[in-house]
């Protein structure tokens, strides 16, 4: 078991190094820097309520519905958050490893889940269910920004992969909850 624990550890530190890495080429470093710095946001606060307010008060139906779901759902995946936070306290990855390239601002609050990801993921998939006919256009928008979210966590140096894919989850089965609710009572 301990060995199997071990060779989870080093693979999620490579992971990590890998996503946080920088490019030789300056032109690249600026680009990727600047998207995943831009994209990172998607996945706050104030990003996730004010466009899922927006969406409930003012967008037609379906997606009125689906906005007031996703800031049911980020509100509500943000109380586990704040429990295995506080209870986990996970160092990030730029406290804990050596050689590790962060943003311009650090976090210092636990690592453990990723509350970016988690949020982008609770506000994205109401949104992506809404109409059912539009899942397979929809689709690789979902990949590639839920994707980009978590990535410019690790490339950032905020958090390990192991944050990510449980922000992730956390966030997709919590609105995916909220989703089944209000299905239930249409």
């Amino acid at each position: 078991m301990e060995r199997i624990r071990r060779w989870l550890h080093v693979g999620e530190h490579r992971m990590l190094f890998w996503a946080n890495r920088r490019s030789l080429n300056a032109s690249i470093n600026m680009w990727l820097g600047r998207w995943l710095g831009l994209v990172t946001h998607m996945g706050g606060a104030t990003f996730t309520l004010a466009t899922s307010m927006l969406l409930g008060l003012f967008a037609p139906q379906p997606w009125s519905t689906a906005g007031w779901q996703s800031l049911v759902a980020v509100a509500l995946s943000h109380i586990p958050v704040a429990i295995v936070k506080r209870n986990f306290k996970r160092l990030r990855p730029y406290q804990a490893l050596e050689k590790v390239n962060i943003g311009r601002k650090p976090l210092v609050d636990p690592s453990f889940p990723s509350g970016h990801t988690t949020a982008f993921f609770a506000w994205m998939m109401p949104l992506f269910m809404a109409k059912a006919e539009l899942i397979p256009l929809l689709l690789p928008f979902v990949i590639v920004f839920g994707m980009s979210v978590a990535w410019s966590r690790m490339y950032l140096g905020l958090h390990y992969p192991s944050d990510v894919i449980a922000g992730g989850l956390l966030g997709s089965l919590t609105a995916f909850g909220v989703s089944f609710i209000g299905w239930l009572q249409i």
